[in-house]
């Protein structure tokens, strides 16, 4: 993950998801307790999940992270944005 000022970016496992998303959501100066209302998902999970437990359900993930306005983008390791080419033909 990128710095304190940025979190955005590339992300490596589960804790560092969930920092991202405590980071993201107090940014929007919401709560747990506002953002699971908005969520329609427990307190406990979001704060678990914030707390990079690793069997979270990637269906409660995905929707704690649509409603934060984040979005998961796939994409192959060593794919450059800027300049797509396939990386099978590298």
């Amino acid at each position: 993950m990128k710095s304190d000022a940025d979190p955005y970016g590339q992300v490596n496992n589960v804790k560092e998801l969930g920092q991202l998303l405590r980071k993201h959501r107090k940014q929007k100066a919401l709560t747990l307790e506002g953002a699971s209302g908005l969520a329609n998902l427990s307190v406990r999970f979001l704060s678990e999940f914030e707390r990079g437990k690793e069997t979270a359900e990637i269906g409660k993930v995905l929707k704690a992270l649509r409603t934060l306005g984040l979005e998961v983008i796939v994409q192959p390791r060593g794919y450059d944005a800027q300049s797509p080419k396939d990386p099978n033909n590298a």
